[in-house]
Order: structure tokens, then C-alpha cells, then sequence
């Protein structure tokens, strides 16, 4: 039998029976007495109501400091199906390998606590797992249908992230960092294990894992108000999410993490990982080189806001300049210029942070010229920066396209 013909493995709908616990909800906590209880309450009470099978919420305290610990229990002890599970250690990937691994429920999800995502959407997410449709269900703020309520930082971050994700992990789900998630069991038990990170970067490595294993995943639009007293320090979230970046990146480029052997366990198999082939006309190249380059400005100006207070301003265009180039290379080099796999990755990129020095000195010039002729406001120093940008991506588009991903002589005269 060919590889083509082979049948595609299949996953049934989940056992339903009234002996058989459906869905495990986890709510992750560190430091939330005041909240958790509202929270777990509110959950409880939308199950019972709205979900026909038999469920569990668990709530797993990551070694909280105040009384949230001392409020799992009551909640526990006093709601039927309410479980509570301590963790001696911080982190939200921690907590949700060892409650769903630990648990004996057929669908597996989590929720943040906060309870910002709107309960209306567990049904959809939960719902196309148990009829076996999809492997992993994801809330997503930037499908189209979301309704989402955020300020314009967290809505820049957001999208610069998921962009730096489509360009260096090739990844095609649209919102890795949703709090509202949930995975059938069968696929969890192979998958978790090959997940290291214990933290928030636990989401997006999990999601292009399956990814790469050939899994689906059903994205659900959800309406959703961001939680003013977020706690998340959005700077080192976003180090240790760059630093996840490569580590896995280094991991599926050298083969520690055996995506063969999971796609052979796990992949449905009908769809190649792969898009279809980019088309190379200059038209087409620069409305998507345009596209790339308008998210990874905006991903840029981010970074340097955020880091322009720490490191000062031509500390912070260095970093965000390096990082957003290497994004911007890695996306160009597979949707605008159609370059497949990772042969000449490496040189490719070393090419690209040639023509990133370019446009370091280019943006580097503009500021030290328009420190030395004035005191800008923020405002000024924005717009000098993105005129530079605008000047450098030109430069970049020529410099890509003549050189650095230009095809092989002998490759075009094949044709």
C-alpha cells in the first residue's frame, strides 16, 4: 500500500456515559483568594446549567503565598464535582501537565481565572472534541466573529506575536495566548510529554506541536474584556517567549522532538503541513512583503516602547530592530518569496541580518542626527522612526529579493 492510500488515522466520538466524566476544566491560580471564588462559582453554576454530560472543575493552586490554597479547599469540600490540586512551583504550563495527565476525564480544558473569555464559548470549544471532528480547541481574540475589549498595546502585542510566530515557526492557528483551551485526553497523554516549558510560552509550544504532528485544531472567535489588573509582566513574558521561540525551533530544525513519530501516532493526514506554493511575481511578492513589513513595524514600535524606559533609546532599537528582522526574514523567506524547508535557512539569515545592519544604521543615524539637532518629544522620535523603517524596508525588499533569496542560476535556467 503507498503512503497515498494508506487509510488516515481517525478519532471517534469520546464515551459519554453517565459513569464517564466528559470535560475537566482547570482554573490555574497563583495568589487569587479574591477572585477565585466568584470565579469557580460562576463556572460551576454554567456547567450545570448548560453542559448535558458529567464534568469536574479543578483547581490547581501554583504554590500560592495568601489564602487561595485555604479557598480551593472550601470550594472543594462544598461544590459537588469541585476538586483542588496544590503545586509546590510557580508556572502555568507546570500546573496543567500534572492536572491533565493526572486526570481521568475524556476532554481536558482550561480557563483563566480572571474569567475574561465569555462562558457562552465552552460549548463550541469543547463541543467538536467530543464528536471526535478536532484534537484541540483553542479561543481565539483575532479570528474573525471575536469581540474583543483591550487597549491598543495589548491588541499590538498580541498581533506582533502571533505574526513573529507565523515567521519563524511557520504556525497557522491565529491566537497562541488565549486563556481558553482545551485538548481530548487520548491526544494529550502523547503529546504533553514532549512539552518542556512550564510556563506561558506552555500554550504556544503545545499548539505547534500539534501543528507539526498533522493534529486539528478548531479555532473559536470568543468575546472577550481584557482584565485591567492583569498581573503579567508583559516584557518578561515576551524574553521568555523568544527564548521558547528558539529553543524549539532549534528542537524541530536537529530532531530532538520526533515530530515523524507523532505525526505517525497522531496525524489525520489529509492535509499537507505545507501551504500552497507562493507565487514569485513582483507584484504579488511586494503586496505580501508590504503586509509582513506593516506587522513587523508595528511589532517593532512595541518593543521599543517597551524597552526604551530600561535600556534607553538606541538600546531599545537595537533589540527590537534584531528581533523583528530575524521574524521578518523567516516570514518573507516562506510567504513572500516561496522558500521551503530548511535547507539554506541558516544562510539566509545571516544574509538577512547583513541588510538588518543596513537598517540599523539607517534608524541608528535618524535618532543620533535628531538628538543632536533637538530634545524630541515621544511622539517625534516615533515618527523619525518610522520614516527610517519605511526607507529601510524599501532597502529591504531590493536587498531580498536580488540577493538574498534570489533562485540559483541553474535553477532557473531548468525551467
Amino acid at each position: 500500500m503507498t503512503a497515498t492510500s494508506m487509510p488516515l488515522p481517525t478519532r471517534g466520538p469520546v464515551p459519554t456515559t453517565a459513569q464517564a466524566t466528559v470535560l475537566d476544566v482547570v482554573v490555574p491560580v497563583h495568589n487569587e483568594e479574591h477572585d477565585l471564588e466568584p470565579c469557580v462559582r460562576r463556572l460551576h453554576a454554567h456547567l450545570e446549567t448548560h453542559f448535558p454530560y458529567r464534568f469536574r472543575v479543578t483547581i490547581a493552586d501554583n504554590a500560592s503565598a495568601d489564602g487561595t490554597w485555604a479557598a480551593a479547599q472550601a470550594l472543594a469540600e462544598e461544590l459537588p464535582d469541585v476538586r483542588a490540586v496544590r503545586l509546590a512551583e510557580k508556572g502555568r504550563g507546570r500546573a496543567l501537565h500534572a492536572t491533565w495527565l493526572g486526570s481521568d476525564a475524556e476532554v481536558l480544558a482550561y480557563m483563566d481565572v480572571d474569567l475574561a473569555t465569555d462562558l457562552a464559548a465552552l460549548s463550541p470549544l469543547v463541543a467538536p472534541l467530543i464528536s471526535g471532528h478536532s484534537d484541540i480547541a483553542i479561543g481565539s481574540r483575532l479570528a474573525r466573529g471575536a469581540r474583543v475589549v483591550r487597549g491598543p498595546k495589548r491588541e499590538l502585542i498580541s498581533r506582533a506575536y502571533n505574526l513573529l510566530l507565523r515567521g519563524t515557526l511557520a504556525a497557522r492557528f491565529s491566537d497562541a495566548q488565549c486563556g481558553f483551551k482545551a485538548i481530548r485526553a487520548d491526544v494529550a497523554r502523547e503529546l504533553l510529554p514532549h512539552v518542556a516549558d512550564t510556563g506561558w510560552f506552555f500554550d504556544t509550544e503545545l499548539l505547534v506541536l500539534a501543528q507539526r504532528a498533522g493534529l486539528r485544531i478548531h479555532e473559536v472567535p470568543v468575546d472577550w474584556i481584557d482584565d485591567p489588573d492583569s498581573r503579567v509582566d508583559i516584557v518578561a513574558t515576551a524574553l521568555a517567549d523568544l527564548r521558547g521561540i528558539a529553543r524549539l525551533g532549534r528542537g524541530l530544525a536537529t530532531g530532538v522532538i520526533p515530530i515523524a513519530r507523532l505525526r505517525d501516532q497522531l496525524a489525520r493526514g489529509a492535509i499537507s503541513a505545507d501551504p500552497p506554493g507562493v507565487p514569485t511575481g513582483m507584484l504579488r511578492q511586494l503586496v505580501r512583503f508590504a503586509a509582513v513589513g506593516v506587522i513587523s513595524t508595528l511589532a517593532y514600535l512595541v518593543l521599543f516602547v517597551a524597552l526604551r524606559g530600561q535600556v534607553g533609546p538606541q538600546g531599545a532599537n537595537l533589540v527590537a530592530l534584531l528581533v523583528t528582522a530575524v521574524g521578518n526574514t523567516a516570514a518573507n523567506r516562506r510567504l513572500t518569496f516561496g522558500v521551503r524547508g530548511s535547507h539554506g535557512a541558516a544562510k539566509h539569515q545571516a544574509q538577512g541580518l547583513l541588510v538588518f545592519v543596513l537598517g540599523l544604521g539607517l534608524t541608528s543615524g535618524a535618532l543620533a542626527v535628531l538628538h543632536g539637532l533637538t530634545m524630541p518629544g515621544r511622539g517625534t522620535e516615533l515618527a523619525v522612526l518610522v520614516g527610517a523603517n519605511l526607507l529601510a524596508t524599501v532597502l529591504r525588499f531590493l536587498l531580498l529579493r536580488g540577493w538574498v533569496f534570489r533562485p540559483a542560476k541553474s535553477i532557473v535556467e531548468s525551467r
